[in-house]
C-alpha cells in the first residue's frame, strides 16, 4: 500500500559524503558531481492532476476555478 500523505526525498548525510570523498582520495577514484533536482521540476505528467488556487494567488472573481498541471511540482504526491 502506498501512503500518498507523506513526501520523502533521499538526502545524503554530510558524514557519508566525507567518507566517500576520503575513500576516493585514498584510492585515486575519479569523482563526478550531478544536479538531479531539475528532474522533479521538469517532469511531464502522465495523468491529469488538478490543483486548487493557492492563498494569495487567487484570481479575482474566479475563486472556484482550479489549475490543470502540465509538469510536476516539487513535492507532488
Amino acid at each position: 500500500m502506498v501512503d500518498f500523505s507523506k513526501t520523502f526525498a533521499l538526502v545524503a548525510r554530510l558524514d557519508t559524503i566525507r567518507i566517500l570523498l576520503a575513500l576516493a582520495a585514498q584510492n585515486g577514484w575519479i569523482i563526478h558531481q550531478m544536479d538531479v533536482k531539475s528532474t522533479f521540476l521538469n517532469g511531464y505528467l502522465e495523468e491529469k492532476i488538478f490543483m486548487k488556487q493557492l492563498e494569495g494567488f487567487v484570481v479575482q472573481g474566479e475563486y472556484e476555478k482550479v489549475y490543470l498541471l502540465k509538469k510536476a511540482l516539487y513535492g507532488l504526491k
